[in-house]
Formats: structure tokens, sequence, C-alpha cells
């Protein structure tokens, strides 16, 4: 059955190998996340310590003066202590001395040291993690003597491997780590459905994907879909910042996204990626028809896969053209890009899976 035994038995252990750093990579990006939250909470509790030292200044400095003309001011009713307080907060004049030793400056570079730190080691962990992936799916090839994109199974560990090799690539800079956590879940979750549900034996592929088009077309639509994977996480996030501005987070969901860089830096990330993924994943489409017209002597049959796939196609172009829209910009136009994300996943699991068609390869329906 195997055309090479040895390699077969190596690439599950490479996957299984894979799944674990990835769980390990997830475990390091959370505790990166949770000390960058802590030093941003930290300074924003500086800064909040100041500004109220400030304010108490200024009150400060107005009740004076209205003692020293002989007037009062409305709006200005500063307890009597306050008024004869020259130093500290109700002065302005605050130290550093005088912040506990939590806000003060060096405790706070100390606090963001510490998490690049635990950014630079998800970083590493993740560019391991990648790369074993990798080395799973030549192994899978190797062994198969094909393309490793044969069954479901191994197209999702396909779509992911890219999609994790993508991610390395838009979040290389230090400001976009903090996603990793939000990048590597779903990564994991698909890996995990994959294994335990999806799981297929190295063989060789069924008759009709014997095509010099084979590759051509899976490889396209796998490399559009990973990267319309990292863009919809993007715009999920965009959603969530912006319910939650940064800076005026709220309740105990604000502390779950106060890590998250601001909502245009989200949103360009979206939308950099969406540019990438529609003309890829629209070339996926069309050497898609041109092999049915080679295998099936028409170009196009509104076959459940082709028809979702045309769906998401439409989409990603409505989000590309909201994205230019003024009056469709932010939320309208994220809610397209992650509703044509959506789109995807089910024509992956559920068109596979739960409708017969002409692309049913997975052996699932």
């Amino acid at each position: 059955m195997y055309a090479n035994q040895g390699l077969a038995e190596f690439s599950d252990m490479a996957f299984k190998t894979a799944v674990v750093l990835y769980l390990i990579s997830l475990a390091v990006s959370l505790v990166y996340y949770g000390m960058l939250r802590s030093a941003t909470e930290a300074r924003r509790e500086r800064s909040r310590i100041l500004g109220e030292a400030k304010k108490a200044s200024t009150k400060q400095k107005v009740a004076v003066g209205a003692a020293v003309g002989g007037d009062v001011i409305e709006g200005t009713d500063v307890p009597d202590d306050e008024r004869n307080d020259v130093s500290g907060i109700a002065s302005g004049s605050m130290t550093e001395a005088d912040l506990p030793k939590t806000f003060q400056v060096e405790a706070l570079k100390a606090k963001f040291r510490r998490a690049d730190k635990w950014g630079g080691m998800t970083q590493m962990m993740v560019w391991l993690t990648a790369a074993v992936h990798l080395l799973f799916l030549v192994c899978r090839g190797l062994a198969a003597e094909r393309f490793p994109w044969g069954n479901l199974f191994e197209y999702v560990t396909v779509v992911t491997g890219m999609a994790i090799c993508v991610a390395c690539v838009v979040l290389r800079r230090k400001a976009m780590r903090v996603l990793w956590p939000w990048i590597v879940t779903p990564i994991i979750l698909l890996l995990f459905y994959a294994g335990t549900e999806l799981y297929a034996d190295v063989a060789p592929v069924v008759p009709s994907l014997k095509s010099n088009w084979y590759w051509i077309h899976v490889s396209t639509v796998s490399v559009g879909g990973s990267i319309g994977l990292v863009s919809g996480v993007s715009s999920l996030l965009y959603v969530l910042r912006r319910k939650q501005p940064k800076g005026k987070e709220h309740g105990w969901f604000g502390k779950v996204v106060s890590p998250l860089p601001d909502a245009s830096k989200l949103d360009a990330l979206a939308y950099r990626t969406a540019i990438w993924t529609l003309p890829i994943f629209g070339l996926g489409v069309v050497f898609g028809a041109i092999w049915a017209h080679a295998a099936w002597g028409r170009f196009w049959g509104w076959d459940p896969k082709e028809t979702v796939s045309l769906i998401t196609w439409i989409l990603y172009a409505a989000y590309l053209h909201a994205r230019a829209t003024p009056g469709m910009r932010g939320l309208p136009a994220a809610w397209i890009n992650i509703f044509a994300f959506a789109t995807m996943v089910f024509n992956l699991f559920f068109i596979n899976i739960v409708v017969s068609g002409l692309h049913s390869y997975a052996g699932l329906n």
C-alpha cells in the first residue's frame, strides 16, 4: 500500500511532533501575551496616576488663585487638606519616587524587556514548528511519490502549513508578535480535527486526480486559502478591537484584547493579505475549471464545491471593493471578509464531508 513504509511512518511521527510543537508554541505565546498585557496595564495605570496628579495640580492652582483674589470660582470644589498641600499629587510635583515602585520607569522597562524575551521565544518556537510541519509534508509526499494533497487530511495539513508560513512572514515585526495566539489556535484546532477524524494512510491518489492540473489547481487554492486564514483572523480581531478601542478597554474582555495592536493596524493587515487571497484563490478556481474541461468535458457544472468556491471569491472581491468605498470601510468591510473566510471553511468541511459531488475525494461521503 505504501510507496515507502519507512518514510510514511516518519511522516506520521513528524505530524505528531508538529502538533506537540504547536501546543508548546501556543503556551509560550500565551505567556508572552499575558506578560505584555501586564506591562501595558501597568503603563496605563502610571499614566492614570500622573494624569490625576496633573488635574489635582490644576485644581490647587485655581483654588489658590481664588483665595488670593477673594473671589469664589464655580467648579473649584477642592478639599481643605489639598488646598494647603504643596507637594505630591495635589501640587502636581509628583516624582518617580512618589510613584508606587511597580509603576516607576525602570520597573516598566523591566516588564517590557521580560515580555520581549518571551516574544522572541515565541517567534523561535513558531519557526521551529513551521519547519517540522513542512518536514511532515515533504516526507508524506516522498512516501506516496506524489504531491501531499491527495485527500482531505492532507489538504488540511497543507493549508495549515502554508498558513503558518504566511503568518511567519506577516508577523515578523515585533509589534505583531502578539497576534500569534490568535493564529496558532485555529491551526491547532484544524490539525487536531484532521488527525483524529480525517486521517488517511499514505496511498496513491485516486485515478481521477492523476493529472498535471492536480498539483497546479490544488496548490494554488491551498495558498489562497492559507492567506485567507490570516486575513480572516485579522478582520475578526479588528472587529473585537473596534468594540474595545485601545486605551479604552472595559470589562473582562477588555483585559483579554488589551495587548492587541490598534484597530488600524489590524485592518491594514487584513487588507494586505486579502489583496493576495483574491487573485491567487481566483487563479485556483480558473485552473480548476480548465481541469474540469479536460476531465469532464465542461468548464463549469455548478458542482457544490465549484459554486461555494465562486461565492467565496466573490465575497473577497466584495471585501476589497468595500474596503475602498467610503461608508463601507471599517466594520462593514471587515464583516464581509470574515464571512468570506467562513464560507471557505464551510466549503472545506461541510461540502467535502456532508454534500456528495464530483469533488468528493475525502472518502467521507
